[in-house]
């Protein structure tokens, strides 16, 4: 029986001399220690043995089972160094490579304007507001003077999420629920993503983008804002841009004005940017109602303020000289890169 036993340990040390793989290892285990291993059959064969034969025996079959066991071990833990070791030396990184480079993205060009606007802004005082653009109908248009049924807001129909909720048409919400929680003096720009149901072409989109203006203080005047609007001209169209207001009617301003800036193309002279006229139409403003003060519990024999809205497009057109506004949405990075 004994030298059954030297004869399986020999065996066994031949066979995982030459094993290399994890696999081949866990195969001599099964062969040797399993339940129908080498090992265990020889254990049953101690039946045949006299009782005072069996305590040796059994004790050498547990040291050669031992011996196996640990070597299985020792050879599984190689194996996993040896392993490691290679996938090191393939997945080695040369520092001293070159390293592949990165193309660098930038801003959008709306974004960059926007950018420019903001530290504008915020360089003559402003604060910046923001607002939901899924909006209750009531800060959209019934506290802005535009109630139920007013024929104005035809020229923003928009898209209705409720009877009562909407995407937002502008973003003059947004000075409703600043005026609702702070009191003057208000200054704030709220510029965001705004909707309304036009034809995509040229210059009109379903989804643009606005820059909205509030002042609410004691003494605030058309005056005030309209050396605002000079010096928001000179900062975006060149310093010898001129500015001009022509008498409109918006419901949530009174009076109320359009804003025509000299044309970037031609200087006033006249071109086909302007259309010959010398002037090219880039904002609405007006002083605030005094109705939309009231609403707002800020009350209009103490306190004035004037309101402006930008379309940031029609800014970024004018900047870069860009005809077709679809453009900036299309994502061709060939003219998204010029800039």
């Amino acid at each position: 029986m004994k030298e059954k036993l030297a004869e399986i340990k020999k065996a066994f040390i031949e066979r995982a001399a030459a094993a290399e793989s994890e696999e081949t290892v866990e195969a001599l285990r099964v062969e040797f220690l399993g339940k129908k291993g080498l090992i265990t059959g020889v254990m049953k064969l101690m039946g045949q043995l006299s009782p005072e034969e069996r305590p040796a025996f059994g004790q050498s079959a547990n040291e050669v089972r031992n011996y196996i066991d640990s070597k299985i071990a020792e050879k599984k833990k190689e194996i996993k160094a040896l392993e490691l070791e290679k996938a090191l030396e393939k997945e080695t990184v040369d520092v001293t490579m070159p390293a592949t480079k990165v193309p660098e993205g930038s801003l959008h060009p709306l974004n960059k304007v926007t950018e420019e606007m903001k530290r504008l802004f915020i360089g003559m005082g402003y604060e910046i507001a923001e607002g939901p653009e899924v909006e209750y109908d009531y800060y959209n248009f019934e506290a802005l003077n535009l109630p139920e049924g007013h024929p104005a807001r035809d020229t923003q129909d928009t898209f209705y999420i409720t009877d009562k909720m909407l995407l937002r048409t502008q973003t003059s919400s947004v000075q409703i629920h600043v005026m609702e929680h702070k009191k003057p003096p208000i200054r704030i720009i709220s510029p965001g993503k705004v909707y309304r149901a036009d034809n995509l072409d040229a210059t009109h989109s379903p989804i643009f983008h606005q820059l909205e203006g509030l002042v609410v203080d004691k003494g605030v005047t058309m005056g005030d804002l309209k050396g605002t609007l000079e010096v928001y001209a000179k900062a975006m169209f060149g310093e010898n841009t001129k500015i001009r207001l022509r008498p409109h009617h918006f419901p949530f301003t009174e009076p109320s004005a359009e804003v025509d800036v000299t044309c970037w193309g031609c200087g006033g002279t006249g071109c086909r940017i302007c259309k010959g006229e010398g002037w090219v139409e880039v904002l609405g403003c007006g002083m605030v109602h005094p109705d939309v003060l009231r609403r707002c519990d800020i009350d209009p024999e103490v306190y004035s303020g004037f309101a402006f809205g930008i379309g940031i497009e029609r800014t970024a057109l004018a900047r870069y000289g860009v005809s077709d506004l679809r453009q900036f949405f299309e994502n061709d990075v060939r003219f998204l890169e010029q800039f």
